[in-house]
């Protein structure tokens, strides 16, 4: 026997998981989409390191690669703020790209930018 005062329990009842669930898959998505874009850029800023390293390229080959392969991958909203520096690490040459990208992040949580940089030496001949 049913008491009176349960009745639309299973309507209330599945309002609330239902919502929790929405929440739930919703944050799995916009974290997929951050890891994402993150590994993108990370990938394009190592990319064009290695682009800017090699013989006869300069810094601005590096970040003009850097920029293609982002704009490819994720959008160009994306390769807005890209930089190369030149410097040393254990006595080798080295160029250094840095991106400063926007974080796909709905909501005040977490980061609104992602900053990530590639590395490689400096190629010579002999």
């Amino acid at each position: 026997m049913r008491l009176a005062d349960e009745r639309g329990s299973a309507v209330a009842e599945f309002t609330m998981v239902a919502g929790l669930l929405v929440v739930l898959v919703l944050s799995v998505l916009q974290l997929s989409l951050a890891m994402h874009v993150r590994a993108t850029v990370t990938d394009a800023a190592a990319e064009g390191a290695r682009h800017a390293s090699l013989v006869g390229a300069d810094a601005a080959a590096g970040v003009d690669r850097t920029r293609a392969l982002i704009t490819t991958a994720v959008g160009a909203d994306y390769a807005q703020q890209v930089s190369a520096s030149r410097g040393a690490v254990a006595g080798l040459d080295t160029i250094e790209i840095r991106v400063l990208a926007p974080l796909p992040v709905l909501g005040l949580l977490g980061p609104s930018a992602l900053e990530v940089t590639g590395h490689a030496p400096v190629e010579t001949l002999g």
